[in-house]
């Protein structure tokens, strides 16, 4: 069986930490996730989506995201069996986040929870807390003078 989720949206409200009464750090948030059609006349369409992550994933992202931010998930659907303040049955569909990263940079718009001064040094955190080197590639220095025509008639090398 599989079971795989990979989302990316943007957090709906501000996330909060929360602990079990055995010490374990959880917390709950939605995203809201973007559909990739859009009818002919209409707006786009969003879908909200709940995720519940656990231990140093919760608090990843309590420390770093805030409402807005845009984050990026991957995990596993998970189902659960509740009853309402009236006695009602219901059931809770929910995203259990396995990794959370960043999608966006706080340069580029307000999104995201990190230091501008990680932003600014192409640095950031991923979910695993160690530091994550992300190369910022520039094509604006090339020519097209670095580049040789190929004759098709000869025998390549390889």
């Amino acid at each position: 069986m599989l079971n795989v989720v990979a989302i990316m949206g943007r957090l709906v409200a501000d996330p909060e930490l929360r602990t079990t009464p055995q010490g374990t750090s959880v917390t709950t948030f939605r995203i809201a996730c973007d559909r990739n059609f859009v009818r002919q006349g209409e707006q786009r369409q969003a879908d909200f989506l709940d995720v519940v992550a656990w231990r140093q994933q919760a608090e990843f992202v309590c420390r770093y995201f805030q409402k807005g931010s845009l984050i990026a998930i991957s995990g596993s659907i998970q189902t659960r069996q509740y009853q309402d303040k009236n006695g009602n049955n219901r059931t809770a569909v929910e995203i259990v986040a396995d990794n959370v990263n960043f999608a966006g940079s706080k340069s580029s718009g307000g999104e995201g929870g990190y230091a501008p001064s990680q932003a600014q040094s192409g640095q950031g955190y991923s979910s695993r807390g160690a530091m994550a080197q992300q190369p910022a590639p520039s094509f604006s220095s090339g020519s097209n003078e670095d580049f040789a025509v190929i004759d098709d008639n000869e025998d390549l090398p390889f």
